[in-house]
């Protein structure tokens, strides 16, 4: 169903931030407010560009609500999200027209997801979730956990997320940041070694971080093989996409005790109520929030200002990830 609050024939930018709160849009445009609700703000056929519902907004939808105008949008030039990882997108391609973009949000999660990685790797080394549960039942429970100092550290992939990741390592006092990227390259912090070189360098680290996007070479990358691969007592954090790591290869490894696991992303997801994983030893999950913080926002509407300036002034756009064929 269909409420077009327009009348007008101007192109259309659909936003998932009112556009009053955004500030400084460029002319040349008419903007609509839609976060996914039922009822569109106006003819999808006018939209031009689209910037897709934040997923922090369709928890109870599902991301295919993103996917619901697009086959009505006939005109839209550009597909705009704000998330870094776009698997959700990238098979509704077909449907744009021929020559239409798809861009993602490099750089608006940085500081938010770097934030979490950090938090989850600090909560599971120290055991916060053990004192936690120990407050709750009025016990004093003194114990000996391993710091994040002296600590040897695998970041694989390394783009935007992972080098704001190294960012907040720094005064830790880590033994050392080793990086891992599908191609291979020179940082001003040292080499970022390729994705062939993970086995050798899985047995080294103490902390591994996942950060990599949903793709096929990465999708179950640290199955049952790399994750054997990992030594004795070390953490798995993964705050890229769950499928990037074999649930059931996980499970097998926290039930022994080898491993810990600090998940804000899970596959499945949502986590059904009897899934094994919320009770496994080791493990502590939050509900896929590394973005979903105060710092959201204002990148946010950078991002969207940004975008929309070089977009009606006709100049290349930012994020390019895909053009539909």
């Amino acid at each position: 169903m269909t409420a077009d609050h327009g009348g007008a024939d101007r192109p259309m930018a659909w936003l998932p931030l009112p556009p009053e709160e955004i500030g400084d849009l460029p002319q040349g445009l008419e903007y609509a407010y839609w976060n996914g609700a039922e009822d569109y703000p106006a003819d999808p056929a006018r939209c031009v560009f689209y910037a897709v519902p934040y997923a922090v907004n369709l928890r109870l939808a599902g991301p295919e609500v993103c996917l619901r105008p697009l086959p009505e949008m006939r005109g839209v030039r550009v597909v705009q999200a704000l998330t870094a990882g776009v698997d959700h997108l990238l098979a509704a391609l077909p449907l744009l027209p021929p020559g239409a973009l798809l861009c993602n949000a490099r750089g608006l999660h940085d500081a938010s997801t770097a934030e979490l990685a950090l938090a989850l790797t600090l909560a599971s080394l120290r055991d916060i979730p053990g004192f936690s549960r120990a407050q709750q039942a009025g016990e004093w429970r003194p114990g000996f956990q391993p710091a994040l100092a002296d600590k040897s550290v695998l970041i694989v992939g390394y783009g935007s997320i992972g080098s704001a990741i190294e960012d907040r390592l720094a005064p830790f006092e880590c033994a050392r940041v080793a990086r891992v990227a599908r191609s291979p390259r020179t940082t001003s912090r040292g080499p970022v070694h390729p994705v062939t070189d993970l086995p050798r360098l899985l047995p080294e680290a103490d902390v591994v971080i996942l950060v990599a996007p949903l793709t096929e070479q990465t999708r179950g990358l640290m199955g049952a093989g790399n994750l054997a691969r990992m030594k004795d007592g070390a953490l798995l954090v993964n705050v890229a996409r769950g499928p990037v790591v074999d649930t059931e290869a996980l499970l097998a490894e926290l039930r022994t005790g080898r491993l810990r696991a600090a998940l804000d992303v899970t596959d499945p997801e949502p986590l059904p109520a009897d899934h094994p994983l919320w009770t496994a030893p080791g493990v502590l999950i939050t509900p896929h929030v590394g973005g979903a913080s105060s710092a959201f926002t204002p990148r946010a509407r950078a991002l969207l200002r940004g975008q929309l300036a070089r977009f009606v002034l006709d100049e290349p756009l930012l994020n390019v990830v895909a053009t539909a064929p």
